[in-house]
């Protein structure tokens, strides 16, 4: 009898309590599942710490030192020197360097842009599209000094593209010796070389656009530029916006190419911030101006970076 009055109060204790060890049993399960995932994170986790946290704080500590490098103990605090030297009277750093090198990142999206679009839309009206993006993308497999150094060759006074002027009788230029013509010459083989990466992402974009696009405008009467500014273009925006975002960022820290062509020269026409960054380091032994001039660098590609996001979210494109 007395189990049998005391059944119901134990029944319904178990009742209330089924949920509270329901969700102590989940909490466990969610910690456990939380462990598991920190582990796999670990080792990402510790190569993002010493390759990129550990580097970033000591290149903010040199930015804000005097150090010849070498020598921890010559570190030597200068507070904001080193970035009021970058922007102080008869510094090169603003002009003509960072001139120099938004010039050099905005010529490449340009000539990038317009040579990508022009082959791509030409690709997909083309058989065997799968061997023309092969060759056009060639140049991003093979090395910037092989690149370079074939450029510079053809850049020559008895080089190939001096060759052409002559033939259509016009006189021969030194491209790369002229401070006039030395900047726009690189810019042209930067945007060569990226021209094949662009045509893979613009190709893929216009493989997206619907036929039937196209076949209303036809029964409409429109002609083929009509179709390209009404249609193309504008169902291109993200694959186009895609590029100008990658290029431009490409474009403002190049270096290797600049290195390898012309070395900064003549004087400093094609000297760019992260050309000058390596001078001031490895040819100078000022680190600190060098890691100075790399966060300003910084905040030119975080602003960049940003203004981009924002054209991308204004469009209602998803970044």
């Amino acid at each position: 009898m007395v189990n049998a009055t005391l059944a119901p109060e134990t029944t319904e204790r178990a009742t209330r309590d089924e949920p509270a060890v329901g969700l102590r049993a989940r909490d466990r399960r969610r910690r456990r599942q939380a462990v598991v995932a920190y582990l796999f994170l670990a080792p990402t986790l510790l190569f993002y710490a010493v390759f990129l946290l550990l580097p970033l704080g000591f290149a903010l500590l040199l930015s804000t030192s005097h150090w010849a490098g070498f020598d921890l103990g010559g570190i030597d605090p200068a507070g904001l020197d080193n970035f009021a030297a970058l922007f102080a009277d008869g510094s090169t750093f603003l002009a003509p360097i960072l001139t120099n090198t938004l010039l050099f990142a905005l010529g490449t999206v340009v000539l990038t842009l317009a040579g990508s679009v022009l082959v791509a839309t030409c690709i997909d009206k083309l058989r065997f599209q799968g061997l023309w993006r092969t060759l056009y993308f060639l140049p991003i497999v093979t090395t910037v000094v092989a690149v370079g150094n074939v450029w510079k060759y053809m850049y020559e006074p008895g080089g190939l593209v001096n060759g052409v002027l002559n033939a259509v009788g016009l006189g021969s230029m030194a491209f790369l010796q002229d401070p006039d013509t030395a900047l726009p010459a690189v810019v042209v083989v930067q945007a060569w070389a990226s021209v094949g990466s662009a045509v893979l992402v613009l190709t893929a974009g216009l493989k997206s656009i619907p036929d039937s696009y196209y076949e209303a405008a036809a029964l409409d009467g429109a002609g083929p530029g009509t179709v390209f500014w009404r249609i193309t273009l504008p169902l291109l925006r993200p694959s186009l916006l895609f590029v100008c975002v990658t290029q431009f960022l490409t474009g403002l820290q190049s270096f290797a190419l600049i290195i390898v062509m012309t070395k900064g020269g003549p004087g400093d026409a094609t000297n760019v911030a992260a050309l000058e960054m390596y001078r001031q380091a490895f040819s100078y032994g000022d680190w600190g101006t060098a890691s100075a001039a790399a966060f300003v660098l910084f905040t030119v590609v975080l602003a960049v970076t940003l203004v981009q996001l924002w054209l991308f979210r204004r469009k209602g494109e998803d970044a």
